[in-house]
């Protein structure tokens, strides 16, 4: 049998496909190390998932979007996330490779969907981790405060971000969200094996905090507090869901470890339901127990759960909160990073992106160059720009890859249903057609700045493609006996 038979990929040009069994090929180093087990993998699930969704976004979105009612708004964001959510598991079974989405576009859909899928994802998740630094950042300085002590005006935010009385202009530079991303690059240089115990022993005190939170909270809420429930009407609901998206998705990014997992193509996708169950019910339980201790008007923004408990009295669990939400969020961080470093791995060990980044680590087997790379870029978006403005290079990317793998999922599916899937999406077509629409729909709540930069960053991609990518990708270059990678032009 031919390989690109073989491997399914077909296609020419642009449109090229990436062959299923061709992800895998030697890499300088050694290539990535199968240690990842089912519960590993649903604990870097939740660890992206649950974050600056509990410990900030809910407040916020509560007090100024949605009021009560944010319980409404994560279950719809939620109702999106899951429709996505099934895509990617059935993929997680059937393509077991690092990249995620970029991985699934390419074999799919073709090589130049793959490219600006992959390229998108670099700065996305790159992006949030800075983001999320950030908002760690805040909760840290939060508890300094609490005890009476107070960081030089210099280190405690980014340029632009001066507090009253302080003149714009100063210098300063938010230093704990820098050294938080080099801290975490540290961490998974180290290895994935040893990085995950970390990551889970962390996940593990966030759901205690989480559960703390709820079963202590729940004596102090008064009902009348949910009235109004819809403050902002309906409308505000669904503008709440589209921010508090960012709050339901990361289960993506830990799919990108599946070449890191001891039997992905069994646990990739229960890990991913599992994580995205077990944050929803938590999310839920959460929402009901802020929005009951303190009326929406009256919540923090910035540091919701601590704030409310500091109003009824338990200034030292507020300080608790605050601690253990500076510790539980560098899951987030964690998480993301791992996904920017896997996608560029994977683009890289294709051709797309210069071979040199997907040199692993001979002892650690992990792709020590571009993890020291992402871990710098993001330090560098965290300690100079606004929370506002890192946090508008997210989102769209991400919905833009949740369009692609849910269109992708059904296109192989009627493609070649003969296929062994070790899990398959549900409701053929229908629920991964609500992936998109509900994917395009929370796009179109975005504003005008987010697409221009967005659109910006997918010219430089462009440029990138055509220069470079199209000429180096392995499937332009023949193989050792003489035939080109990839099939004839001819073929569907």
């Amino acid at each position: 049998m031919a390989t690109a038979e073989k491997g399914f990929g077909r296609g020419s040009g642009i449109l090229r496909r990436k062959p299923i069994d061709d992800g895998a090929e030697e890499t300088p180093g050694g290539g990535l190390a199968k240690s990842l087990g089912l519960w590993q993998l649903t604990a870097i699930g939740v660890g992206a998932i649950i974050g600056a969704g509990v410990f900030s976004l809910a407040g916020a979105v509560a007090r100024d979007t949605a009021g009560p009612a944010v319980l409404i708004s994560f279950l719809i964001a939620g109702v999106a996330s899951a429709a996505a959510a099934f895509s990617y598991a059935e993929f997680a079974g059937l393509i077991p490779r690092a990249g995620s989405a970029y991985t699934y576009g390419y074999v799919v859909l073709g090589e130049i969907v793959g490219w600006f899928i992959g390229w998108d994802l670099l700065l996305e998740y790159i992006a949030i981790v800075a983001v999320v630094a950030i908002g760690i950042s805040g909760y840290f300085n939060f508890f300094l405060q609490s005890i009476g002590l107070e960081m030089p005006l210099w280190m405690m935010g980014a340029p632009g971000t001066e507090p009253e009385g302080v003149p714009d202009g100063t210098y300063r530079i938010n230093l704990v969200a820098v050294v938080l991303c080099l801290f975490i690059a540290f961490l998974l240089t180290r290895g994935v094996k040893n990085a995950a115990r970390f990551e889970t022993a962390i996940v593990g005190l966030k759901i205690a905090i989480v559960l703390a939170i709820v079963v202590i909270g729940v004596f102090y809420v008064d009902a009348g507090n949910y009235t109004p429930f819809f403050p902002y009407g309906v409308g505000g609901t669904f503008a709440g869901a589209a921010v508090v998206f960012f709050a339901v998705f990361g289960y993506d990014a830990m799919s990108t470890a599946a070449e890191e997992s001891t039997d992905a193509q069994r646990h990739m996708p229960k890990a991913i339901i599992l994580s995205l169950v077990i944050s929803m019910v938590l999310y839920v339980l959460a929402c009901l127990v802020l929005t009951g201790m303190q009326n929406y008007t009256e919540i923090d923004p910035e540091a919701g759960f601590a704030g409310a408990f500091a109003s009824v009295g338990l200034g030292w669990l507020a300080n608790l909160i605050a601690v253990g939400a500076v510790i539980s969020i560098l899951t987030v961080m964690f998480t993301f990073m791992l996904g920017v470093t896997r996608v560029w791995f994977a683009m890289s060990r294709d051709g797309l992106l210069p071979k040199w980044f997907a040199k692993t680590d001979p002892k650690h087997h992990v792709p020590v160059r571009v993890t020291w790379i992402a871990g710098v870029l993001s330090a560098i978006l965290a300690g100079l720009l606004p929370i506002g403005e890192a946090a508008t290079l997210t989102n769209i990317g991400i919905l833009s890859a949740f369009v692609v793998v849910c269109i992708a999922v059904i296109v192989l599916r009627y493609r070649r249903p003969d296929l062994p899937r070790s899990f398959r999406c549900p409701g053929m077509p229908f629920v991964p057609i609500l992936g998109v629409v509900f994917s395009l729909w929370l796009i179109s709540f975005l504003d005008l700045q987010t697409f221009l930069r967005f659109g910006a960053w997918l010219l430089i991609g462009l440029v990138v493609y055509f220069g470079y990518s199209y000429r180096k990708s392995n499937l332009n270059r023949p193989r050792s006996g003489g035939a080109v990678t990839g099939p004839p032009p001819s073929g569907g």
